[in-house]
């Protein structure tokens, strides 16, 4: 669909011819003119466009403005004319818009460019009687119109008998006009009609830090997806990782929300072959733009697991349902509108006559096609592709059909679009209808064609008729179309078994359970996520004689709730004319009784055959290119494929009595065979096959997947397998495996994870390109030198692996980045690669610091008993992360600038580590230290503070021994010192509120700041005090950021949000004048003294006995709130939750919370812009998510003990908090900087 480059202004000519009516109007212009009407472009000519009673000055300023393209014919006599010079004006004026990027072509006819370029000649008498008769401005703008225009590049027409022909330049004239108006149909073309301003909105939404969820809502094929499809393919290039993936509800019920989510986060964590549970964690490293279409359910956008993507990722979601959007999340929901009346035409326009505006004769007749489309795209489309080089009489003859019908629907509009096509293209259509919509492409291709003459180009005709679509490789049609296919064969008849295809699951019911099948019946699908169950009778597919396609998928996910039921039957005949056999859980032994003569592809997964078709019968299976027979637990072997010599396509995963595939005597050509998968992602495969059979004349093989086939000994030579793939040879799991196989080419990737090879053996020079290498929880030993010679080797893979030893020089392995080996035997390292990133030594029994490069950016020492750590300042300058949890280590002293990250959680440490002030996060949980001092110059916080390079999360839980936590960075995000029983003294560093006010902005609304002192049950007065101030200065920053940012698009169920938490039973008056012994209470609010706006932020205080709740049934604390203005009326109101982090502690008993806790609370959401409220209202609740004795969930409400509110006021122009007098400091006096306290 095209698009103007201006949507507000719809064009009505392409091109507007300018001249001087007595040089040229009978020769050369005319015939000009008459060219260029030939070639079917709409011209602008004086004597022919202007109406009756119109002024020539405004008329011809509207023609101009209506063209793309103005082809002036500078004559001798043009100057002399006033009119002439206006147009001239006007066209160059606008040329120099740069947003209208308007053509002009000169044709300088029997004039002297340079003349024109430098007003000589004749021309300078004609500007000179200007001046005296018209005003200097005027003629001024003229003259520099005519100059400009004069040295722009033009067709010079000389004349006399040495120049070329007239008709010749025009023929050049016209070839360039239609070069110039196509380039400016296709540049327009990547722009859609009527949705180039919802684009733009969108897009910069995306730009918008808080917009995490975009909703695109709208009816079916109104262009959500076609919007979301232009939004994305404009935005990716922005981001790390882009997804588009379409018809998810469809995708779900197919393949199930697991497999599907899988296939997200493998393409978007670098096609990872399996996705570990910290997936969230790694998502949200990334910065990535995905796209959700068509979901039919907010649990399809939960299970996509968009909860754990960062703050930095975009996620736009399309649905028909609003509500789905808004229980999904979404932060903004975007209504896609219907095409106006204009935008309608230009579509139209641009499909029926591959024109930008309507011929004026064909203009009634469209508006009749435009009116019954009613704004709807595809149909516009639809129709206008239709009626493509058609004459106006068909075209009256259609607006008649039309007209017959009354007041006609869009279904029936789109009906009429199978009009024209012959029978075999008809069949096609219905056939991906009702059959075969989101196959793949050559999927569906092979298997029509082996019945349709043709079918490759029936399916083109149909793409270009867009009535089928390919996207992504799959065939597929809108909604409203497949609706339409489906209702032409529900037409045919009103008993199902005298119709040609059924997919409704009681219609298939009525036919094979009660025997109603006729040879009208040519396809059968049955959706079993429609019905729990299907029985049919021995006899059901007897009558079914001309019957091609039978499709019985099971739902993945609820794969056993679904039941066949074959009334005692132990096998079924089968029609002989099947193409297509899909049939999960088949129930049968085998296919005995059938001759598969005619079929090209055969799928039955998870069946319950203990064999395809008896040994001894003799298959002609010429036309046979796919079987797949994955998770047949009963198969045991493959009889009888000799005859299959077209097969492209073997799948075998997760056959688990599977010992053989076929005898070698057969003598098999499979000379086709492309793929063959015998294994399966998991550990449930191919457990009992012990051989793969000869595959010499498998000469086009791509493919071969060996994983987790635990009993294959060694496989066949694949030296003759020059097709195989450099990435598609799979073995980890083949626990039996002892010896890599010969393969015939270079590979660049090999997994023989988990198998029982025992030294790399000599061939593997072979693959001197390999990049990856997985040898994970094999038998290797050593590092053997036949690695060392990978010299393009990045990572490997040495997990678990019995080595005890590894000694890496510098001259080998000089690629190397990543090497893995975790829970290996090794206990001397010594590694001098510079070119290594990442080493992961996690589990290993090694007691001293390895003999690293300086290159390491992330290490990860976890589990091993190394008990001391020194590294000093030139030592390691890259290393930015550093992981040593549940290590042995007891001292830790580390000056390295670099590093970022920090984890000793679980450590036997007793003293508080030299750390340098680079630290962002460090984890000291579990740790035995007893004092904490944080040095506010040591952590550099001025500089950090403003450019977040200092500390902003630390974790020092479940540290029964610690009692101090001095000069606490004031800018931590996260504060975490749950049930830390001895401490008694927290303070922060001193830090004024202007210091505080350079918080970065991003890190303010896009992140909850949570401080938690969980059962801390020793901390004293003055501590608790400094805790309190410390989260109202916080609030008080965030106030005045947060009211920048009022207007922000933001989830309210995930509002950016300041939670603090710690042990007590008392509200600070110091802080909350406020206050209630109750659940609720009202507030006065302050009279706006100044002249200009401002906002209300509100900061909350609760007490609440948490006695026996555990931390992660902890759900959230609810406010519910009214303002009311001095008439008293209710100005608005809300309900704010704060939620608090859900916390999970591996082998460990959930934590409880003990006695009274406070808790400090703020949110975006409190942000309030004040029109002259008088009163605030206040209720409180604190709700709790439990389990009872029978394990039944629940909620219940905790008593809210207390409460109190304070509010600060932020000016709205300077977003600054206004006629503050006093601030927060950290001994819980008020002190200088800004606050205005409630009276």
């Amino acid at each position: 669909m095209a698009s103007s480059s201006s949507s507000s202004r719809q064009m009505k000519h392409q091109v507007f011819l300018s001249f001087r009516g007595e040089d040229t109007r009978l020769n050369f212009t005319v015939h000009l003119l008459q060219a260029l009407k030939d070639k079917g472009l709409n011209v602008f000519f004086d004597e022919e466009k202007l109406e009756k009673g119109e002024e020539l000055s405004h008329a011809l300023s509207q023609a101009i403005a209506a063209s793309y393209l103005s082809i002036l014919v500078l004559s001798k006599d043009y100057a002399s004319s006033q009119s002439c010079l206006a147009e001239l004006s006007d066209i160059m004026d606008r040329k120099r818009k740069p947003t209208d990027k308007h053509i002009v072509l000169p044709i300088f006819y029997h004039v002297d460019p340079s003349d024109v370029r430098n007003i000589g000649g004749t021309f300078r008498t004609s500007f000179e009687e200007h001046e005296s008769k018209r005003p200097i401005e005027d003629v001024k703008r003229w003259k520099a119109a005519f100059a400009e225009i004069g040295a722009s590049k033009g067709w010079h027409i000389e004349g006399g008998k040495s120049d070329r022909f007239e008709t010749e330049y025009i023929k050049d004239v016209v070839e360039y006009v239609l070069k110039k108006l196509n380039s400016n149909c296709r540049s327009v073309s990547e722009e859609l009609v009527g949705i180039d301003d919802q684009k733009k909105k969108l897009l910069v939404l995306i730009e918008q830090a808080g917009i995490h969820v975009i909703g695109l809502w709208g009816m079916s094929g109104i262009g959500k997806t076609t919007l979301a499809d232009a939004v994305y393919k404009e935005a990716s290039p922005k981001f790390e990782r882009s997804l588009f993936l379409q018809n998810i509800s469809e995708k779900i019920k197919k393949q199930g929300s697991e497999s599907l989510r899988n296939e997200l986060l493998s393409k978007l964590l670098n096609n990872t072959p399996s996705i570990g549970y910290p997936y969230h964690e790694r998502l949200n490293n990334k910065k990535v733009l995905l796209v959700l279409d068509d979901v039919s359910d907010p649990d399809q956008i939960d299970f996509m697991g968009v909860k754990y993507f960062g703050r930095g990722n975009k996620i736009i979601v399309t649905s028909r349902d609003i509500q789905v959007l808004r229980n999904g999340g979404a932060n903004h929901i975007h209504e896609v509108k219907k095409l106006n009346m204009n935008d309608s035409f230009q579509l139209f326009s641009t499909y029926a006559f591959q024109l930008l505006n309507l011929p004026v004769d064909f203009k009634y007749l469209s508006f009749k096609f435009v009116e019954y489309a009613q704004g709807n795209p595809l149909a516009l489309k639809v129709l206008g592709l239709k009626l493509y080089t058609k004459s106006i009489k068909e075209w009256k003859s259609e607006v008649t059909k039309l007209k017959q019908c009354g007041e006609i629907k869009l279904s029936h509009i789109l009906k009429s679009s199978l009009d024209g096509l012959d029978e075999i293209e008809k069949n096609i259509f219905l056939d991906v209808a009702c059959i075969f919509k989101g196959q793949h492409l050559n999927y569906v291709e092979k298997i029509l064609s082996n019945y349709y003459k043709g079918a490759r180009c029936g399916i083109s005709k149909l793409v270009g008729k867009c009535l089928l679509e390919v996207k992504y490789e799959s065939i597929s049609m809108h909604g409203m179309l497949e609706e339409m296919g489906k209702d032409i064969v529900m037409q045919e008849s009103e008993y199902p078994g005298k119709r040609s295809r059924l997919w409704n699951c009681k219609d298939v019911e009525e036919v094979i359970s009660y025997d109603k099948g006729t040879d009208l019946i040519k396809g059968i699908k049955v959706d079993m996520t429609e019905v729990d169950s299907l029985q049919f009778c021995a006899t059901a597919f007897e009558k079914t004689h001309k019957l091609r396609y039978i499709n019985i998928s099971f739902p993945k996910k609820m794969l056993w709730l679904k039941k066949l039921y074959a009334n005692q039957v132990e096998s079924i005949s089968l029609p002989d004319e099947l193409r297509f056999l899909r049939w999960d859980v088949y129930p049968f032994k085998s296919l005995s009784g059938f001759n598969p003569k005619n079929l090209v592809v055969l799928k039955l997964l998870h069946g319950n055959m203990e064999q395809l078709w008896n040994e001894d019968d003799d298959m002609n299976l010429t036309n046979l290119r796919e079987i797949d027979v994955s998770y047949c637990k009963n198969l045991r072997k493959m009889h009888n494929l000799s005859s299959a010599i077209n097969l492209e396509l073997l799948r075998c995963i997760g056959c688990e009595s599977l010992v053989e595939l076929w005898n070698e005597d057969d003598h098999i050509e499979l000379v086709n065979l492309r793929e063959i998968y015998v294994w399966k992602i998991y550990f449930d495969g191919c457990v009992n096959l012990r051989k793969i059979p000869n595959l010499s004349r498998a000469i086009n093989l791509e493919f071969l997947g060996c994983s987790n086939c635990k009993s294959l000994v060694e496989l066949p030579c694949l030296n003759h397998l020059a097709s195989l793939h450099q990435y598609s040879l799979r073995l980890n799991g083949c626990y039996s495996l002892k010896k890599f196989p010969k393969v015939p080419r270079p590979f660049c990737s090999l997994d023989s994870s988990e198998t029982k090879i025992e030294e790399v053996s000599d061939s593997i020079k072979d693959h001197h390109k390999l990049e990856t290498l997985w040898l994970g929880k094999s038998k290797v030993k050593k590092v053997s030198i036949n690695i060392l010679k990978l010299q393009f080797l990045r990572k490997l893979d040495l997990s678990g692996c019995p080595i005890e030893e590894v000694s890496l020089p510098f001259d080998p392995l000089c690629n190397l980045q990543h090497l893995k080996m975790s829970g290996s035997a090794v206990k001397n390292v010594s590694i001098q690669l510079e070119s290594l990133r990442k080493l992961n030594l996690s589990g290993c029994p090694m007691v001293k610091f390895p003999e690293i490069p300086g290159s390491l950016i992330k290490l990860n020492l976890s589990g091993t008993q190394i008990e001391e750590v020194s590294l000093p300042f030139d030592s390691l300058c890259n290393l930015q992360l550093l992981n040593m949890s549940s290590s042995a280590v007891k001292n830790v002293s580390i000056k390295l600038e670099s590093l970022r990250k920090l984890n000793l959680s679980g450590c036997p440490l007793v003293e508080f580590p030299e750390i340098p002030g680079s630290l962002i996060e460090l984890n000291l949980s579990g740790t035995q230290i007893e004092e904490v001092s944080l040095p506010f110059d040591s952590l550099s916080v001025k500089n950090v503070s403003i450019k977040l390079e200092s500390l902003h999360y630390l974790d020092h839980s479940g540290c029964p021994k610690v009692e101090l936590l001095s000069d606490l960075p004031p800018y931590l995000e996260v504060l975490s010192v749950n049930d830390c029983t001895s401490l008694e003294k927290v303070s922060f560093a001193d830090q004024n509120l202007n210091q505080f006010d350079s918080l970065d902005d991003e890190l303010c609304i896009n992140h909850n700041f949570l401080t938690r002192f969980r059962n801390c049950f020793n901390l004293n007065q003055d501590s608790t005090s400094n805790i309190e101030a410390n989260a109202m200065l916080k609030i008080e920053s965030l106030a005045k950021k947060w009211a920048a940012r009022y207007d922000w698009q933001y989830n309210p169920d995930r509002a950016p949000s300041l939670i603090c938490c710690f042990p007590g039973n008392k509200i600070s008056a110091n802080m909350f004048k406020c206050q209630s012994m109750k659940s609720s209470l009202c507030l006065k609010i302050a009279p706006n003294g100044g002249s200009g706006s401002r906002f209300l932020v509100f900061a909350i205080c609760l007490v609440a006995d948490l006695t026996n709740c555990l931390e992660f049934q902890l759900r959230e604390c609810i406010c519910e709130y009214q303002l009311t203005t001095a008439g008293g009326g209710n100005g608005g109101g809300g309900c704010e939750n704060f939620i608090s982090e859900i916390c999970f502690r591996s082998f460990c008993e959930p934590v409880k919370y003990m006695d009274y806790h406070v808790f400090i609370l703020s949110s975006i959401a409190m942000v309030i812009e004040d029109k002259n409220y008088e009163e605030a209202s206040f209720k409180f609740y604190i709700k709790n998510f439990h389990f009872d004795e029978d394990n039944d969930g629940g909620e219940k409400y905790i008593k809210v003990e207390r409460c109190g509110v304070h509010v600060f006021y932020v000016d709205a122009t300077e977003k600054r908090v206004a006629g503050n007098k006093r601030s927060f400091s950290h001994d819980g006096e008020e002190g200088d900087g800004g606050l205005k306290r409630l009276k």
